[in-house]
This record gives C-alpha cells, structure tokens and sequence, in this order.
C-alpha cells in the first residue's frame, strides 16, 4: 500500500512542469523530389526509349535517343571537308617533288638559249641597219623578239625559284590551316548536335516518368523523360512564426514516416525569408499564429535514395 501511494506521487511529481524532460515541438511536412526533365536540343522522331519509367539508372547510362540521319550526314559532310583541308595544308607545306623541278630547269635553259639566240638577231639587225641593208620594221620585230624571250626566261627563272621553296608561301599556308580549322569547327559542332541525339542520365537515380513512344515525333527542347536523382530528395516541413528563431541553417533534424525503419536523419540548409501566404498589413495576435515558414533540410546520402516524393513526415530538432 505504501509502495502505490509513492510509486503514484512520483508520476505526479514528474508530471509538473520543469519536474520531467520537455519533449522537442514535432512539425509535419513531407518528402520533396527535385525532378530533372530530360530532353534533347534537336527535334526529331523518338528512335528508342532505353530507360521506360520505374527504370534505375546510373551515370551516364542512355535513356532515350532521337533519331538523328539527317545529323549524321551533316557530320560526314564535315568530316569529309576536314580531310580535304588538312590534305591542302600538308601539300602547301611540302616542296615540289625533283623531277617537276628538272622539268622546271629545262624549261629555263630553253629560255636563256631562245633569249642568246634573241639576243643575236637583234645585234646582227642593228648592224645591217647602220649600213643601210636592213628597214626599220626589221629591227622592231628584232627588239620584239628579244623583249619576248627576255620575259620568258625571267617568268622560267621566278617559277622554278617558287618550286624550289615550299608550294605554299607563308600567307598561302596560313589560309589553308585557317580553313582546317574552320572545318574542324563546323565537325565539332555537328559531332556535339549527333551525341546530343543521345540523352544520358546526369546522375544516379529512377525514370520517373515518360511522355514520348518510339516512334513519335518529339519537339527540340521538349522532356521526354524525368530523373530524380538519389540525392535530389528533401525534407520539407513548416514551423510557426514562433518557432522560427529555433531554426538555423546546419541544424541537425529527425523525421518519422509510416513505414520507416529508423529515423531520417537531415540537416538544414533553407529556411524561406517569408510567409507562405500574403499576410495582412496589420499583424494581430491571432494572425501571426497562423505564420508558417517553410523550412527544408538535405537528408543523409545513404538514406535519400530510400525516400519517396509526397512521403508525410514528422520532424522535430535534435542538436545545434
């Protein structure tokens, strides 16, 4: 009898304030899913969707390709124009192959032996003119002549001096490499829009949804699929306006779900800088109870891929 009468004086006792532990304010959210939306830059028809919806995914592994033929003969194009400019560069770069310069110096030897032989006509005219043998239409077809063969051998004698040098003189070859590069440009802008026909999950995660069929034609720029990633799930919950000195940005929290094994553990790390709902100009006693602000928090890597976007939760603060 003694022992009850105490053992119900101890609940009391503990049930006074200040005479028991306070448990921590718990406040009600809820998982959130930031999604990725999956498309590609350029239009064309859905050629294979490789990640249906419910499908785990994980880095860089493809989802879906869009057809992409006309890219593919563009890029070939390209490729084809690098091949042919790189081909002129290394032409430009290089001499002239040996028989092409004999053929060269030939051609000037004959051009100096026609200019000697000129040169002789038009000595020998000028002398029958001072004696009065030859006319002076002689002697101009003479000078024509020896002015013809002199030009030549000096056109013979510039020519085989550029082929001795490389083909390309400098600005020459500073304009082929100029046009490589313009075509290795244009083939790397046309390899990026081929690879870009391929889309790829950015991280790890689960196909959420999809809109598009295999053979459906999909608009540029259009979601054909959505990725949430494994670490792209959050706490989100909101606490009263009375509350919202507790909250800190790096303060550990806990959440309870229906379901859940052990508590989610999180950190914060936003607190929204305004009300959830327009407040009016004037606060009264009453209205500012109704304040909430939302407060979010980054679960723990291990346990995010576990969570489930719409999840309810209940969370409360556990350290500083």
């Amino acid at each position: 009898m003694k022992f009850s009468y105490c053992l119900v004086l101890c609940v009391w006792v503990a049930s006074l304030p200040g005479c028991g532990g306070e448990e921590a304010p718990i406040y009600q959210g809820y998982i959130e899913g930031e999604f990725i939306y999956l498309a590609a830059t350029q239009g064309g028809y859905l050629k294979s969707l490789d990640a249906p919806r419910g499908t785990r995914v994980a880095v860089g592994q493809a989802v879906f390709a869009v057809a992409a033929d006309p890219e593919i003969d563009a890029l070939a194009e390209a490729e084809a124009k690098v091949d042919s400019a790189r081909e002129r560069v290394e032409n430009l770069k290089e001499p002239r192959r040996q028989t092409e310069i004999a053929a060269l110096e030939a051609n000037l030897q004959a051009a100096l032996a026609n200019l000697r032989l000129a040169k002789t006509r038009l000595e020998r005219q000028r002398s029958l003119a001072r004696e009065n043998f030859v006319s002076q239409a002689a002697i101009d077809e003479a000078t024509s002549g020896y002015d013809q063969s002199l030009a030549q051998a000096e056109s013979a004698r510039q020519q085989l001096s550029a082929y001795r040098d490389a083909l390309g003189r400098a600005p020459e070859v500073r304009s082929a490499e100029a046009e490589l590069q313009a075509a290795q440009a244009q083939t790397a802008q046309r390899r990026w829009t081929v690879e870009r026909k391929t889309v790829s999950a950015p991280a790890a995660g689960e196909i959420a949804d999809t809109w598009y069929r295999p053979g459906e034609w999909v608009p540029a720029a259009a979601p054909v699929a959505s990725l949430l990633p494994d670490d792209r799930r959050r706490l989100r919950f909101y606490v009263p306006e009375t509350a919202l000195s507790r909250m800190k940005v790096g303060l550990a929290v806990e959440a309870d779900c229906d379901g859940c094994a052990q508590p989610i553990r999180a950190v914060i790390d936003f607190i929204a800088p305004r009300a959830e709902y327009t407040p009016p100009v004037i606060y009264s006693r009453g209205s500012r109870e109704k304040l909430v602000f939302r407060v979010e928090a980054a679960p723990a890597r291990e346990q995010s891929a576990g969570l489930f976007p719409g999840l309810p939760v209940d969370v409360r603060l556990t350290g500083k």
